[in-house]
């Protein structure tokens, strides 16, 4: 049968992966068509990962001649390289002893950070875990705090100004009273960005503005949780009215720091970086040992607490993900 099929489709084309929906993928080609396209047992890919296809793939595909749908259909043959991949974890029901990662969106540039001010309240810990994946992978980060029209008594800048000196870009954004729309989109001009975050911190509100369709879905933060409201069930590309494009996520709710080890993280909050040679230890993890020049730093208020208390809880978590 899969030889049957590989006989069928016709002549070799390369394109990209805009949007995935079960075993189905959308394939923005380079001859400027968009396919509708499916796997084959023969799929071959360069990654490693558990996911065989995601948004932002470069993919090698062949027309298969099917009809039924608005778009032609293609048989995806050849997956190649990411450079880099968003994960989160992925259930495996059967055998929870073992959990799967998969991939939602691949080969950004850079990654867009979105939280909101109020509904749902900003979480610190949420921004300090998509930083240490954003350092791990060596990629450009932009923090994005969104609905800034709520924040009555102008709390957000004091609570941010730690990541600004820490060098991070963070924009303060009001889709209701456009504020920072401009600036975000000067950011991501001429980029393939990725922008996640919780459901409900208004995504795809920023989105629509962006790209300037009304597709995407928007909707309210449940007030009976104060938990956001899932809108979006899958990862898209979306161009971008200023050039380049924005890959919409799924509300991620664990975000996987896949790979990264306890010894590794301290490299990852980078205010660590220059008091770690003054440790007693080489190896000091930063948590109990005497003599830890990180803990003093924090001590004496050069190292924020917050983030410090950040990095103990991802520090425990991480024996977990392993």
């Amino acid at each position: 049968m899969k030889k049957e099929i590989e006989e069928e489709v016709g002549v070799a084309l390369e394109g990209v992966v805009t949007e995935a929906r079960g075993a189905s993928y959308l394939v923005s080609a380079s001859d400027g068509k968009n396919y509708r396209c499916r796997t084959i047992a023969g799929t071959q890919t360069e990654n490693i990962d558990a996911s065989l296809v995601s948004v932002g793939d470069r993919v090698r595909f062949k027309e298969s001649g099917e009809s039924g749908e608005a778009h032609p259909q293609g048989v995806i043959t050849h997956v190649g390289k990411r450079f880099s991949s968003l994960e989160r974890k992925r259930d495996v029901r059967r055998n929870r002893s073992k959990e799967k990662k998969q991939v939602i969106a691949s080969n950004i540039e850079l990654l867009v950070i979105v939280v909101a001010a109020f509904e749902p309240p900003l979480s610190t810990r949420l921004i300090d875990r998509y930083l240490v994946f954003a350092e791990s992978e060596n990629l450009p980060v932009v923090i994005v705090v969104n609905k800034m029209d709520l924040d009555d008594d102008d709390e957000i800048p004091a609570l941010m100004a730690p990541y600004t000196l820490l060098g991070y870009t963070v924009i303060l954004v009001s889709v209701r009273q456009k504020r920072g729309l401009e600036e975000l989109d000067q950011l991501l001009s001429g980029k393939v960005s990725a922008m996640s975050g919780h459901s409900g911190v208004g995504k795809s509100s920023i989105i629509n503005v962006l790209t300037g369709q009304k597709r995407m879905k928007t909707a309210r933060t449940s007030y009976k949780n104060g938990k956001g409201v899932h809108t979006t069930s899958n990862a898209v590309m979306l161009p971008l009215i200023s050039g380049g494009y924005l890959i919409d996520t799924p509300g991620i709710r664990e975000f996987s720091l896949s790979g990264i080890s306890r010894e590794q993280l301290r490299f990852y909050f980078r205010e660590f970086l220059q008091f770690m040679p003054e440790c007693s230890y080489s190896s000091c993890s930063h948590t109990v040992e005497p003599g830890c020049r990180v803990r003093g730093a924090v001590e004496e208020g050069l190292v924020d607490p917050d983030r410090y208390e950040s990095y103990l809880v991802l520090y425990d978590g991480l024996e977990s993900e392993q």
